[in-house]
């Protein structure tokens, strides 16, 4: 990302969320990309995402902003005239929408609420898919949208391991943690196999690392700099996951994945659809996504089923 001259019209685009979140709109902030070529594409978003918003090749400036959990941040650090567009990839509330109109921008895209009767848009769905969902409110304002358009460019970063199965037992929240134990039964049966297994995990997250990497794993805990992580996934045999940023990465990389569901259906939040990407989920009543326990859905997926699925995909291989 660069800085553009002073004279650039800007379009400032909110999405303070995770990294999974960036990713799912990288398609709709490539559209806002094509539609508006001479603006500086601001991004209101955490700061530890600036290389990642970088890697989508559509942000030219990242504007810190983050609040606790999926919160709209109560402030922007916004800077001189207001911004000629704003977008609201963040939510479809009073929150959100009175964050970016008290910047007075030009033209405010963004979903109807009640709560804000003259933002004036599109009505929000409840059973649509995160990807979809923001491409489609694009196009209820004319600018074209492919909710398919996911792919990064691969790093430049050599990765540490190559060609390993990667497992990545952590999430933002309880409730999408499949239980270590059985991640570590999945990496047992992988080593007698003969694949290499890695585990990475977070800041915060070394012991939950330590319960998985069983001896002959490499571990990364801790939370790797974006560059190594995604050198890492992409280089990757394949990646197991939660319903996280990492499963959304290896989408992006084309890397097989095995995504393991709970709360949330993969119908809203998963991956798309290929042989490639194989989401674990049994149907039930949807849970909460931040909840401080394991969901009980997540909770009737057993090792057995990630061995046959990255088997599935073990034949795609040969």
């Amino acid at each position: 990302m660069t800085p553009a001259g002073p004279e650039r019209p800007r379009l400032l685009v909110l999405r303070a969320l995770g990294l999974g979140d960036l990713l799912t709109g990288v398609p709709a902030l490539r559209a806002l990309r094509r539609a508006y070529p001479r603006h500086e594409l601001v991004l209101a978003a955490p700061p530890g995402l600036a290389a990642a918003a970088a890697a989508s090749g559509a942000v030219d400036t990242l504007l810190p902003a983050e609040a606790p959990g999926r919160d709209v941040p109560r402030a922007l650090p916004w800077r001189g005239p207001p911004p000629e567009i704003a977008v609201d990839l963040h939510g479809n509330g009073p929150p959100s929408h009175r964050l970016l109109t008290a910047l007075r921008p030009g033209r405010l895209l963004a979903f109807a609420h009640p709560g804000t009767p003259e933002v004036r848009g599109p009505a929000w769905r409840p059973d649509e898919h995160e990807r979809e969902r923001w491409c489609r409110l694009l196009r209820a304002y004319g600018i074209p949208a492919d909710a398919g358009d996911l792919a990064l460019p691969r790093p430049a970063v050599t990765p540490p391991v190559t060609d390993a199965v990667l497992l990545h037992p952590g999430a933002a929240a309880p409730a999408r943690c499949w239980p270590p134990e059985r991640y570590a039964a999945v990496a047992r049966a992988l080593l007698d196999r003969g694949h290499r297994v890695v585990v990475t995990g977070g800041p915060g997250e070394e012991g939950l690392v330590a319960r998985v990497a069983v001896p002959g794993c490499r571990a990364f805990p801790g939370g790797l700099p974006f560059g190594v992580l995604a050198a890492l996934v992409a280089g990757a045999r394949a990646v197991v996951s939660g319903d996280t940023g990492l499963a959304h990465l290896a989408v992006a990389y084309g890397t097989a994945s095995v995504t393991l569901f709970g709360p949330v259906a993969p119908a809203l939040w998963g991956p798309p659809r290929s042989a490639r990407h194989i989401a674990l989920w049994h149907p039930g009543p949807p849970g909460d996504p931040h909840g401080r326990h394991p969901d009980p859905l997540l909770l009737r997926i057993r090792p057995e089923e990630v061995l046959a699925a990255l088997d599935r995909q073990e034949a795609l291989h040969a």
